[in-house]
C-alpha cells in the first residue's frame, strides 16, 4: 500500500515556513503478527510541535531531520492481526503527519463506540480537552463560582477551558485575536467578557470583566498578557501555565514579567503543567466531557484543512490566528 507522509527538512530559527517541510511518498509494509494497518482520517497540529522542531532537550524528543513527524491522529483499522482490535475500528494514535501506517497493536488505542465525530478525539475529547480540564481542576484547583481569566481563549484548549469554567458557575474573561473570535466567545460560548488583545490596555480589559480581580488565570500565551494577568490577580490566586505561544518563534529570549514580586505579597500559586502530569484524571475527564457534550453545556468548533499536503500550512496557521477552535487536517486515502 502506498501512502504519503510529512518530513521535517530544516530547523527554522524563527517563524517556520512551508519550505521546512516535505511531503514524501512511501510504501507501507504489510502488518505481521500482533500488528495493525491503519488509514488515518484526521491528524492534529498543535503548538507544542514547534518546540520539537528545535534540536534541544525538552520534555519530549525533537523531530529528526529527514524523518516523518509525529502527532495525534484518528484512523480506521484496515487490517488487524490481533483479536482485540477489529478491522473497521476507529483508533487513536501518535502516528500523525502521515496518511496510513503499520504498527504494533499496543501502539494504538481503540475508541470503541464513538461519542462524537472522529476528529473530536483530537480536540474536545482528546489532549486539548483534557489539558483544559486538568489545568483548571488539577493545576489551578479551580473552585465553583470563582473569576477566571483565559488567554488564547478561542483556541482548542482555551475555548474548552472557558466552557468548563462556566459549567462550574465561574465568571469567565478571555482574550482572542479578532472581532470574530471575540463574538464567538461571548455569543456562543457564554463568556462574561472577552476582548481582542490587539485593542489596547490588557489590564483595563481584564478589570472590565473581573472588577474584583482574578482567582484563576489559565495562560496559553505568555508575554504581555501574562504580565497583565498577574497584575489583576486576587490574593491566593492560582496561575496555570499551559503555553506561551506568543514566544515560540522568538529568536532571542523574551524578558520575563516585571511584576512577579506581586506573587509574593498576594500568595499566588504559579504552576506549569503538562497533561501527562494528570493522567490519573482521564476517567473523570471522559465521564464529565461526554456528559457535558450530550447536555449541550460544552460545544466546539474545528478549523479543517484538506489533504496531507496542507498539513504544514495548517500548522503555521496556529501562529497567525488562522484557527477558530481546534485545527485538524482531514486526510485522503492512500493508493
Amino acid at each position: 500500500m502506498k501512502s504519503r507522509e510529512v518530513h521535517l527538512v530544516d530547523r527554522p530559527p524563527g517563524m517556520p515556513s512551508t519550505d521546512d517541510f516535505e511531503v514524501v511518498d512511501t510504501d507501507l509494509r504489510d502488518p505481521g503478527p500482533g500488528e495493525v494497518l491503519v488509514q488515518n482520517e484526521y491528524m492534529s497540529v498543535d503548538p507544542y510541535m514547534r518546540g520539537r522542531m528545535r534540536d534541544r532537550k525538552s520534555y519530549t524528543a525533537p523531530f529528526a531531520l529527514g524523518q516523518v513527524m509525529t502527532g495525534g491522529a484518528v484512523g480506521r483499522v484496515l487490517e488487524s492481526h490481533v483479536p482485540a482490535v477489529m478491522e473497521g475500528d476507529y483508533v487513536l494514535s501518535n502516528f500523525g503527519w502521515r496518511e496510513a501506517f503499520t504498527c504494533a497493536a499496543d501502539e494504538v488505542t481503540p475508541l470503541g463506540k464513538l461519542e462524537a465525530s472522529p476528529s473530536a478525539y483530537l480536540g474536545v475529547l482528546g489532549m486539548p480537552g483534557m489539558t483544559a480540564y486538568t489545568g483548571l481542576l488539577g493545576a489551578a484547583s479551580m473552585k465553583d463560582g470563582e473569576s477566571v481569566f483565559i488567554t488564547g481563549a478561542a483556541g482548542a484548549v482555551g475555548s474548552v477551558a472557558g466552557q468548563i469554567a462556566k459549567v462550574k458557575g465561574c465568571r469567565v474573561v478571555g482574550t482572542a485575536g479578532s472581532a470574530e473570535k471575540v463574538d464567538w466567545l461571548m455569543d456562543e460560548l457564554g463568556f462574561d467578557h472577552a476582548f481582542d488583545y490587539h485593542d489596547g490596555d490588557h489590564r483595563k480589559q481584564i478589570r472590565v470583566g473581573a472588577p474584583e480581580g482574578v482567582d484563576v488565570f489559565f495562560d496559553n500565551v505568555g508575554g504581555e498578557l501574562l504580565q497583565a494577568g498577574i497584575s489583576c490577580m486576587r490574593e491566593f490566586g492560582r496561575i496555570a501555565l499551559c503555553g506561551a505561544i506568543s514566544m515560540y518563534n522568538d529568536t532571542e529570549p523574551a524578558p520575563g514579567p516585571t511584576n512577579l514580586p506581586r506573587a509574593i505579597g498576594l500568595g499566588l500559586n504559579i504552576r506549569g503543567f503538562l497533561v501527562r502530569h494528570y493522567a490519573h484524571m482521564r476517567a473523570d475527564f471522559m465521564r464529565d466531557m461526554v456528559q457535558w457534550l450530550d447536555e449541550g453545556r460544552v460545544t466546539y468548533r474545528e478549523t479543517v484543512y484538506e489533504g496531507i499536503e496542507s498539513a504544514p500550512e495548517a500548522f503555521l496557521g496556529l501562529f497567525t490566528g488562522a484557527n477558530l477552535g481546534k485545527m485538524v487536517v482531514k486526510l485522503e486515502a492512500g493508493a
